[in-house]
């Protein structure tokens, strides 16, 4: 069994020869594919958009690959390439139905709803629902908090956001969906 070693992956990456870097970049996609793909899922919940946001992430990852100076971990920039395709991603949405940015994304939970590779119970479903309650940013830290329990310093990496900010959106978002659930 080949196991996944990042410096030696991003040496490959960085080498003059083709045959490297696409090996590389294959280890690269097989390594995060699933972190990426979960990540992006729990922003835009359909299975289908979440496959080609992630298209999206490697296509943009691998044009610039040779921007990645190492200076942060390379799950922390292929996360925030992910965040930022799905952001934009949501934005178009939010757009296309005529959303404001303040509202709730009911369209959304509407996706969820008929999304046939959605297996959740009710439980999971009323859960959907309360984190889509959440104003964007917040919904963002709470997935990543929640259900990935990504450390707070490295989501602050990835959001350019103070770490004592984030912990405050989390709990503002736990409360919020607190409520939401006790008012069922």
């Amino acid at each position: 069994m080949n196991l996944y070693n990042e410096e030696e992956t991003l040496r490959n990456i960085r080498s003059n020869d083709p045959a490297k870097q696409h090996k590389a970049f294959e280890q690269i996609v097989n390594y995060y594919g699933e972190k990426l793909y979960w990540q992006i899922r729990k922003m835009v919940l359909s299975h289908n958009d979440t496959n080609d946001i992630l298209q999206n992430t490697y296509i943009k990852a691998w044009m610039n690959i040779s921007l990645f100076r190492g200076e942060a971990k390379l799950s922390t920039w292929l996360y925030k390439i992910a965040i930022n395709e799905s952001i934009t991603f949501l934005n178009k949405q939010r757009a296309l139905h005529n959303i404001s940015m303040d509202n709730e994304d009911v369209f959304l939970a509407e996706k969820l709803e008929s999304d046939s590779y959605f297996d959740g119970d009710e439980a999971q479903l009323k859960l959907q629902k309360a984190i889509l309650t959440l104003p964007e940013k917040q919904r963002l830290v709470f997935n990543m908090r929640y259900f990935d329990e990504i450390p707070y310093d490295e989501m602050s990496e990835i959001m350019g956001t103070s770490v004592g900010a984030l912990k405050a959106s989390y709990h503002h978002a736990v409360k919020k969906i607190e409520n939401f659930l006790q008012k069922d």
